[in-house]
């Protein structure tokens, strides 16, 4: 099977999933509240979340696409694997919407920083599992893959599931912090995309 109406519907639910995200800051703005200027000023948590997240969903679709250009063919289980994967891209405008919402009540902010970071961690062993599978024995693998290309993406990706584990436990401590911690691994992706994006495209997993 090829890999080409994978990649159209991959692309069609990244696509969603970052235009949920503006959704999710528009619905903050509410009509006849109070003045238009200080509404804006109030919601600031929201594009905090918002760019964080769309990064984060910017750099999975980069590297769903580094992905599938090492593919030759994929079969049912890896579709399967695929649907798990995008299923927690496109859930992710939801535990982003709570964070931002309740990024100024430290009660309220643990219960969404550990749902948000359940999420990322779960996409992180979806992603990574699609990348393992796909290479064990150099089943989906192109004949022509280079082993050093494969190599370096197997490294960048590794790091993912432990770095969001943490920010998430983090959360049972504090909450706050655990935020922060998913920025700095949205922003640390952001520069190893920039620095090594030509031979490897950074990893969110």
């Amino acid at each position: 099977m090829s890999t080409a109406r994978l990649e159209t519907f991959a692309d069609g639910v990244f696509a969603i999933a970052a235009t949920l995200l503006i959704l999710n800051v528009d619905s903050q703005v509410k009509e006849g509240s109070s003045a238009i200027g200080h509404q804006l000023v109030e919601i600031w948590p929201s594009y905090i979340g918002y760019a964080v997240s769309f990064v984060t969903i910017g750099i999975i679709w980069s590297n769903h696409h580094t992905v599938m250009a090492q593919l030759e063919r994929v079969n049912r289980t890896f579709l399967l694997l695929n649907v798990f994967l995008l299923m927690c891209v496109a859930f992710l405008p939801f535990p982003t919407r709570l964070v931002a919402e309740n990024l100024r009540d430290r009660t309220e902010l643990q219960p969404a920083a550990l749902a948000y970071g359940a999420t990322m961690t779960a996409m992180s062993i979806c992603y990574l599992s699609l990348w393992l599978y796909a290479i064990s024995g150099r089943r989906l693998l192109r004949d022509d893959s280079d082993p050093r290309t494969v190599s370096g993406i197997t490294r960048s990706y590794l790091p993912g599931f432990p770095s969001y584990l943490t920010a998430t436990l983090v959360a049972l401590v504090s909450p706050l912090a655990s935020v922060a911690f998913f920025g700095a691994i949205a922003l640390f992706y952001v520069i190893d995309s920039s620095f090594f994006g030509d031979e490897v495209i950074g990893a969110v997993p």
